[in-house]
């Protein structure tokens, strides 16, 4: 969620910036306020980038994580019958993640 909500704060950043260096820029009193806007923009481009980024790595070395899905049967109870033939009786088809850690 995070992630997202930095993204679209980026791109609002970037339009603003794009907007403040595009409002005329032929005048001579107003260019070192466009100027610096420019600059706060990619300056604030950048750290919410560097933030953002900092944000993907949420797996150290000693901490766990769910793996991927699995499914199959629990709890069956399972015998061979006098033909030779394995036959599985009752459980329940389930699904799980396992937890693995590092």
């Amino acid at each position: 969620m995070m992630k997202k909500i930095m993204h679209a704060l980026m791109a609002l950043m970037l339009m603003a910036g794009v907007t403040a260096s595009s409002i005329q820029p032929a005048e001579a009193g107003r260019g070192g306020r466009v100027a610096a806007g420019v600059a706060a923009g990619i300056i604030g481009l950048g750290l919410l980038g560097a933030y953002a980024h900092s944000r993907d790595r949420h797996y150290a070395h000693d901490e766990c994580y769910p793996g991927p899905e699995e499914c199959g049967w629990k709890n069956r109870r399972c015998f061979t019958n006098s033909w030779g033939d394995t036959v599985c009786r009752g459980g329940r088809w389930t699904c799980w993640r396992p937890t693995y850690c590092d």
